[in-house]
């Protein structure tokens, strides 16, 4: 015989599992990491059946004492014996107090633990993914305030378009940043109902109270259907896409990086701690980190494929197929953290050669729209404004200058609205302070909009703080 009477369910079975299917079909190698979110769904629980008369209160604090001792064991991965993270527990708590913790699972079901443990799983690191997210954008933020009035170029179909400060350029990966903490923020008010008390299927088989785990485990309210609660994966998915979005964001700036670290840009020199060389080339410094970042992100989209993909078609309620969403969600997760654990630091890092910015934002006729613009508060229709200075850009790509080195009389010659003030209206400084309108990158709206972007990211994080 085998160690079937080991098992949760081994009572209607007469036959021992094949062994390799046994060992194939054990979820224990990797739902290990719901440990602590097993043993407090399980004290929750156990207050639930307390209260229904199951367990005495002596009873329930020898159970609960026990639970935590179980949540304290270290390398429990490599465990053979447990089928998955609830017969773990189960097992663990018998060596701990003995039959008393054969009655933990009455009135309850594995399917609603694990949609209990997955949600709380979630829960805690969209918390962490948050903070983690918040001192990346502080980074960026600071980075953005050393840049101070330095400039570079825009791009637009990666060809030059037009000056913007370098502190403009940073603000907006952190608009990015403020959408993934608000996506985030809602999928956690939408994962904030407690599954326990749905049995397997059809709810409890007992007159459970399911306000008393909702409150233990900080869940706004009970779930409302026992059907949806135990084959309800939408959290987990929205939480994967929500993280597939991330890593999108988090990919373009590491594009970007990349594309400006090379020669061919010069903008910023990586920092050597974050880079590594060729084993063939001396002279290599290659941008590991801001590829990885890139490489990173294909798993965060895989992770969301893969859940949408597992739970189309799939019947109510409860089906194996869904121990095979937790593996994405698991690396989804992890791999989000530790991204993050390297951006700040990373970005607080980086230093920007804003000689080569400068320069490829004052040629190249970048000020060619502030020249139409010019001509527009002279009263030349913006399509006509736009035709004379397309031919002034041509006539000085011929002779070989720059729109604010032709003369007055060379000017006149595409209109006769041209004066003295043109030059003026094309400096570096006037082409950046034309996009006066909020959002632009005009130079007093930018350092405003550094002002409100740090009070904004530090109430946030002070409020958290108060919260916790």
């Amino acid at each position: 015989m085998s160690n079937q009477p080991t098992k949760m369910w081994s009572g209607r079975f007469r036959e021992p599992l094949n062994e390799k299917f046994e060992e194939w079909q054990r979820s224990f190698p990797f739902d290990y990491r719901l440990l602590p979110y097993e043993v407090e769904a399980s004290i929750a629980h156990a207050r639930a059946i307390a209260a229904a008369g199951i367990l005495t209160g002596e009873e329930l604090l020898v159970m609960e004492q026990g639970l935590r001792a179980v949540a304290k064991l270290e390398d429990i991965a490599g465990n053979e014996q447990a089928e998955d993270i609830h017969h773990f527990v189960e097992l663990e708590l018998t060596k701990q107090i003995g039959d008393l913790a054969l009655k933990l699972h009455t009135g309850r079901s594995r399917n609603e633990q694990i949609a209990t443990d997955m949600r709380l799983y979630v829960r805690d690191s969209a918390d962490r993914i948050l903070s983690g997210l918040r001192q990346w954008a502080l980074a960026l933020v600071t980075l953005a305030e050393q840049a101070g009035e330095a400039v570079m170029s825009s791009y637009t179909h990666l060809q030059r378009a037009e000056p913007v400060l370098v502190a403009h350029w940073l603000l907006s990966y952190v608009g990015m940043i403020e959408r993934d903490l608000s996506r985030l923020e809602d999928a956690k008010a939408r994962l904030s109902r407690c599954p326990l008390g749905s049995g397997a299927i059809a709810g409890a088989t007992l007159a459970l109270d399911r306000t008393i785990a909702t409150k233990a485990l900080d869940f706004d309210a009970p779930t409302a259907n026992s059907m949806d609660a135990t084959s309800d994966r939408d959290f987990a998915i929205e939480f994967t896409q929500t993280l597939s979005l991330l890593g999108m964001h988090i990919s373009r700036f590491a594009e970007e990086l990349t594309l400006f670290s090379t020669a061919e840009f010069g903008f910023l020199d990586l920092p050597e701690a974050f880079s590594t060389g060729s084993s063939a080339m001396p002279q290599k410094k290659n941008p590991d980190l801001t590829e990885l970042l890139r490489g990173k992100s294909a798993r965060l989209f895989g992770a969301s494929a893969t859940l949408t993909l597992l739970l189309k078609g799939l019947p109510l309620a409860y089906n194996k197929d869904l121990q095979e969403g937790q593996e994405p969600v698991f690396d989804a997760a992890e791999t989000t953290l530790g991204i993050l654990r390297l951006l700040p630091a990373f970005t607080t890092s980086l230093r920007f050669r804003y000689d080569r910015m400068k320069a490829a934002a004052t040629a190249g006729y970048l000020n060619a729209m502030a020249a139409a613009t010019y001509l527009t508060h002279k009263g030349v229709p913006f399509r006509k404004a736009h035709e004379k200075i397309g031919h002034a850009v041509r006539f000085a790509l011929e002779t070989g200058r720059e729109l604010n080195d032709l003369t007055l009389a060379e000017l006149n010659q595409f209109g006769p609205e041209f004066s003295e003030d043109f030059y003026e209206s094309v400096t570096l400084e006037a082409t950046l302070d034309c996009h006066d309108v909020i959002g632009g990158t005009a130079r007093h709206r930018v350092r405003q909009a550094l002002i409100d972007t740090r009070q904004r990211l530090e109430a946030e994080a002070g409020e958290v703080r108060e919260n916790q």
